[in-house]
C-alpha cells in the first residue's frame, strides 16, 4: 500500500485562520470584462493606475475603453516608476483627489498595483505612507480596487500589502491592511505576451522565489502550502516555455496563475531571508528585484536545508530532480533554480551585478531589519546574512 504521508505537505495540521478576500477571474481576454466587473462593485469615477510603457503598449488603453464603454468616468495616472516611492504615491493622490475618485483599477506589474494601494491608503485614511508601515494601521474603510496584472511576477494582486520605498532613504516599506486587498484580480494571459524578455525573466524568477520561500516559512500552514506547491509546479513548467517561446499563451497562463497562487501563499505565510537580502541590494545598487532574487535564492535554500530539507525534497521531487527523501534535495533544488537563472541570461553573482563588497556589512545590518527575515525557517541575523552576501558575491556553488 502506498505511503500516503510521503506526499503530505505538512508534518502536522496546525491551526490556522484563512480569510480569502480577492475574487479571481482567469482566462484569455478576461480583461474585456473589466468594465462589467467595476460596475458590479459600484464604480462611478475610476482612477486607472498604470505606467508609461503600458500606455504605449496599448494594454492600459484597452482597459480604459472597457471601463468607459460601461459608462464609467476614467482618470488615468501613468506616472508610476519601478519600485514606486512615496513621491509616486503623492502624485497619484493629488490626481485622485482632484477627480473625486471612488474606485481604483491597477493595470501593470507590482509597481502599478503597489502604487494604487498606496494611493488608496492616503486617499481614504490620510497621513503619509510611513504611517502605514507594518500591518493593520488603516482605521477607515478603503475604496474598492481591481488589479489587472500584465506581468507574472509579484503576485501583488493577491496580497493586502503595498511595497513602497521611502523617497529619501530608498528603503522599502511593507504597508499592509486587509482593507487594502483587491476586490478582484483579473488574470488575462494575453496581456503578458508582450512583456520584454528581461521583464519576463526577472518576474518569473521572483514568482518562483515566492512559491519556494512561502512553502517553508515559519508561518506556513496547509492552505499556504497548497498554494505554494501548486504555484511551484505551474511556474517551474511554464518558465522554460515562455523563455523559449514568448508567444506561448498556454505557458504564459501557467506563469500568470502560478504567480497569483504564489502571491496568495505570501498573504497566508509571508516570505523569508531571500527577500530580506534582496531589498538592500536594490536600494543601494539599483539592481532589479528579480535579478537580485535570482542571485540570492539558491544560497538561502542551501542555508535553510538543514531545517526544512524535507520540504525542499517535495519541491525537488515535483520536477523530477530526486526522491523527496533524498538528503541532497536542498542542494539539488538550489542548483536547479540557479540553472533557470543562467538559462534566462541573468547574473549569477552579486559581483556580476556590480555590487561593492565594501558595503556588504552595512547591507547585512539593513537586511536584518527587513520584516521578511523574521519568517525564515532558519533564524538569521546580521552575521549570517553577511555570510550569505559573501557567498553570493562570487556564486560559491
Amino acid at each position: 500500500m502506498p505511503d500516503a504521508s510521503s506526499d503530505f505537505d505538512a508534518d502536522e495540521l496546525p491551526g490556522f485562520d484563512y480569510d480569502p478576500r480577492t475574487r479571481v477571474v482567469f482566462g484569455s481576454h478576461a480583461s474585456a470584462r473589466l468594465g462589467e466587473l467595476a460596475l458590479e462593485y459600484g464604480a462611478r469615477n475610476v482612477l486607472l493606475v498604470t505606467d508609461h510603457g503600458l500606455l504605449e503598449a496599448g494594454h492600459a488603453e484597452r482597459c480604459r475603453a472597457s471601463l468607459s464603454t460601461s459608462g464609467l468616468n476614467v482618470t488615468v495616472f501613468s506616472d508610476v516608476h519601478p519600485n514606486p516611492t512615496t513621491d509616486d504615491v503623492g502624485r497619484g493622490l493629488e490626481i485622485a483627489r482632484q477627480a473625486g475618485i471612488d474606485f481604483l483599477v491597477a493595470v501593470g506589474g507590482g509597481s502599478s498595483m503597489d502604487c494604487a494601494k498606496g494611493i488608496n491608503f492616503l486617499l481614504t485614511n490620510g497621513g503619509r505612507m510611513q504611517d502605514y508601515h507594518g500591518s493593520g494601521k488603516a482605521k477607515l474603510p478603503m475604496l474598492p480596487l481591481i488589479a489587472v496584472p500584465t506581468t507574472a511576477g509579484t503576485g501583488s494582486e493577491a496580497q493586502s500589502y503595498a511595497i513602497i520605498a521611502d523617497a529619501e532613504t530608498h528603503m522599502k516599506m511593507a504597508c499592509g491592511d486587509r482593507k487594502a486587498a483587491c476586490r478582484v484580480a483579473v488574470l488575462d494571459p494575453e496581456l503578458t505576451v508582450s512583456m520584454p524578455a528581461g521583464v519576463t525573466a526577472a518576474g518569473g524568477i521572483d514568482a518562483i522565489s515566492h512559491a519556494v520561500e512561502s512553502y517553508v516559512t515559519t508561518r506556513r500552514n496547509p492552505i499556504s502550502q497548497l498554494f505554494s506547491r501548486r504555484a511551484w509546479r505551474l511556474l517551474s513548467a511554464g518558465f522554460p516555455g515562455v523563455l523559449k517561446s514568448p508567444g506561448n499563451v498556454k505557458a504564459r497562463g501557467a506563469m500568470l496563475l502560478g504567480s497569483h497562487l504564489a502571491g496568495a501563499a505570501i498573504e497566508n505565510s509571508m516570505l523569508g531571508a531571500t527577500h530580506a537580502l534582496s531589498n538592500p541590494v536594490t536600494a543601494h545598487f539599483g539592481v532589479t528585484h528579480g535579478i537580485a532574487i535570482g542571485v540570492l535564492l539558491p544560497h538561502v535554500i542551501r542555508y535553510n536545508s538543514s531545517v526544512v530539507g524535507g520540504l525542499y525534497g517535495r519541491l525537488a521531487a515535483d520536477i523530477g530532480l530526486c526522491d523527496a527523501r533524498d538528503p541532497s534535495a536542498g542542494n539539488r533544488l538550489a542548483g536547479a533554480i540557479a540553472g533557470l537563472v543562467r538559462t534566462a541570461g541573468m547574473p549569477s553573482s552579486l559581483e556580476a551585478c556590480d555590487v561593492d563588497p565594501a558595503l556588504i556589512p552595512q547591507m547585512a545590518g539593513e537586511a536584518a531589519k527587513q520584516w521578511t527575515g523574521a519568517f525564515n525557517p532558519r533564524p538569521v541575523d546580521a552575521t549570517s546574512l553577511e555570510e550569505l552576501y559573501r557567498c553570493a558575491f562570487s556564486r560559491c556553488d
